[in-house]
């Protein structure tokens, strides 16, 4: 019922910035928390941020803070990964998510429905 698409993945050099944007259909947006995270080639899926049903609380992986910032636009029903400063080790398939609760979780259990990823690549 709930469908996402990503998209603004893409090759950067290293400290460059992307900004990935992730459009939801199909239920009331502003009422659920969302998140974004990444899997790497030979690695599990790792949480990078989350932001909840109102935009007002975020939460970051401590790989990423200070660098990504999450933000939504409820009006739109868009949510957004700005991504500045990136690294080799950023490369990975992003993925955003729409969770089955309002608040903010960095657990991928939370999540019931799931965008087909988009490809971020950072050369070094």
């Amino acid at each position: 019922q709930v469908q996402l698409v990503e998209s603004g993945g893409g090759l950067v050099q290293a400290g460059g910035s992307l900004r990935l944007s992730c459009a939801a259909s199909g239920r009331t947006f502003s009422a659920y928390a969302m998140g974004w995270f990444r899997q790497a080639p030979g690695r599990e899926r790792e949480f990078v941020a989350t932001i909840n049903w109102s935009g007002r609380n975020t939460h970051y992986a401590d790989s990423v803070k200070g660098r990504f910032t999450i933000s939504r636009d409820n009006f739109k029903n868009t949510m957004y990964l700005q991504m500045n400063s990136l690294r080799p080790e950023d490369t990975a398939v992003y993925y955003c998510a729409s969770a089955t609760v309002s608040s903010t979780s960095a657990k991928t259990t939370a999540y019931n429905y799931w965008g087909q990823g988009t490809q971020v690549t950072v050369s070094s």
